[in-house]
């Protein structure tokens, strides 16, 4: 089989992406958000789709936007701001939880490095490197549903976890596409390559697509 030309597929997505809604935290850091709201916004942006997640954020960054204001907020008001994202109970509770350490271990700051952003409880890999991508600008791979999903239906890489087509992506993806890698393919996955029955009859890199895993598409 053919090498994947990773180059000439970014280069499509990079082409046709202006045509497409950028993820909801790219939209929210490109606004000015701090790196605390970008943090915030990541976390009630899993499992929760993109104008949900809009409208949530921007009605608790109304009210609060640091780590401080947010702990000013009893648990029940938190839950009426950020309602009705995906398990907004729980990620009432966990956003004050990540505040206060944010407060008392990093003086309000949030981490810019991976190492320690791991070490806050409810921050998983994925939210931190989706972080250091959009509140610092770091090189970081941030694997979410679509990018796991996409890179193994294009046959670039051949894992069965998001970790591992993070650590797998690590060492073959060229590190020039690490920042922009999440948000091209989630703005693809969302509306062209999408989970079930993608669009391939609109599919600007279906012709370099082996389309695995595929079993029905439009």
């Amino acid at each position: 089989m053919k090498p994947f030309d990773i180059h000439l597929f970014i280069s499509i997505l990079k082409k046709n992406y202006k045509r497409w809604n950028a993820p909801i935290v790219t939209f929210i850091a490109n606004r000015g958000a701090t790196p605390f709201q970008i943090l915030v916004s990541t976390i009630l942006s899993l499992r929760t789709k993109d104008e949900i997640t809009s409208v949530a954020a921007k009605r608790l960054f109304k009210v609060a936007g640091t780590p401080q204001e947010i702990l000013e907020l009893n648990e029940e008001k938190l839950k009426e701001l950020i309602y009705p994202v995906g398990f907004y109970p729980t990620k009432a509770k966990r956003l004050r939880e990540i505040s206060r350490i944010i407060l008392e271990k990093y003086s309000g700051e949030v981490p810019c490095s991976i190492e320690e952003l791991l070490k806050i409880p409810g921050i998983g890999r994925k939210t931190a490197n989706l972080v250091l991508i959009e509140a610092y600008k770091k090189d970081a791979i941030c694997v979410d549903t679509h990018v796991h999903r996409i890179s193994n239906r294009v046959g670039y890489v051949n894992t069965k976890t998001a970790d591992q087509t993070e650590f797998a992506l690590r060492s073959k993806l060229p590190q020039q596409y690490w920042i922009k890698y999440n948000e091209f393919l989630v703005a693809f996955g969302q509306l062209i390559c999408r989970p079930v029955s993608p669009l391939c009859s609109r599919c600007p890199v279906s012709f370099m697509c082996p389309k695995i895993g595929v079993q029905k598409s439009r």
